[in-house]
């Protein structure tokens, strides 16, 4: 598990908002949707199954294949996009246009399907968002 330990700043029923120090490994956080950042460090929404009030420190977990699976979805399919996207820009360009053209094509198609996959991941964001089984979860209560 992926733990971190944070100060809980804010609760609204079963969701709490923890303060957590933020850290280089931040800056390419595949969980980053789940935080925001404010000057004191990062704000986690998480579960709250402790109820956990404002003011405690608290652990909270996320699940490494969630981690894994972010980190995929965010890195993995644009860069397979981009490269098939190129090869069938090529493909199309050599049969329609002729070899002069056929590397425009491979960009144009290439850099399309990345936009493309860009729109679409964050349009699956903005719903896996709102799911409680992609939100971290407070384990226990510290203090």
């Amino acid at each position: 598990m992926i733990e971190e330990t944070g100060i809980v700043s804010k609760t609204d029923g079963n969701i709490a908002k923890v303060l957590v120090h933020r850290r280089s490994g931040c800056e390419g956080c595949a969980a980053q949707g789940a935080c925001e950042p404010s000057d004191a460090g990062m704000e986690i929404e998480a579960l709250n199954p402790v109820n956990a009030k404002v003011g405690q420190t608290v652990r909270i977990s996320m699940n490494p294949k969630l981690y894994l699976k972010g980190s995929l979805l965010v890195y993995g399919i644009p860069l397979t996009a981009l490269i098939g996207g190129a090869i069938i820009g090529k493909n199309l360009g050599e049969r329609f246009m002729g070899s002069s053209n056929s590397d425009l094509v491979a960009a144009v198609a290439g850099f399309s399907s990345l936009i493309l996959s860009f729109i679409a991941i964050k349009l699956w964001s903005r719903n896996a968002e709102t799911k409680a089984e992609y939100k971290p979860v407070i384990e226990e209560i510290i203090k």
